[in-house]
């Protein structure tokens, strides 16, 4: 089975519905008009994942007055990410995608025999066209000062 090419800037992104931590249906039609910062990462609980969801969370506000909606997505279930969110007080959309599906439909590579999620974040603008893409396993943190630079680069 072929992946679908991985998306670049100046890319839509694909329209995907997802449960969010809390069981709601986080449409990403719902939110054409703003845009996002789609942070796909490996699994809830591990050190890296952790600080990365921390990190967001901590600089929610600031994607916020910049006009941007934070969303994390990996293949956890509903139950694992809500209990990840209410443990760090994460205050964005956390999204279960158990079969990949989503991650795939952005052409994300995966690890493991992608199994898991790599780590890669990907800001769109108010249209949700790719607008910027960054890949780092080992700097999770890092995740955040570079979508939030270029976030506040658009204002």
């Amino acid at each position: 089975m072929s992946s679908k090419a991985q998306l670049k800037v100046g890319d839509p992104i694909p329209s995907f519905e997802l449960f969010d931590q809390q069981g709601n249906t986080f449409k990403s039609a719902d939110h054409i008009g703003t845009p996002l910062v789609i942070f796909f990462y490996p699994k809830d609980h591990t050190p890296g994942c952790t600080a990365q969801a921390c990190s967001f969370r901590d600089h929610e506000s600031e994607f916020a007055d910049a006009g941007a909606l934070v969303v994390g997505v990996n293949s956890g279930s509903v139950d694992q990410h809500s209990g990840f969110s209410e443990k760090y007080n994460l205050n964005f959309p956390v999204l279960s995608d158990p079969d990949h599906s989503v991650r795939k439909s952005f052409g994300s590579p995966g690890l493991l025999f992608t199994q898991v999620a790599d780590r890669v974040t990907y800001v769109t603008d108010k249209d949700h066209n790719v607008a910027y893409i960054f890949k780092s396993l080992l700097l999770a943190t890092s995740h955040v000062s570079e979508s939030l630079n270029f976030i506040k680069s658009l204002k």
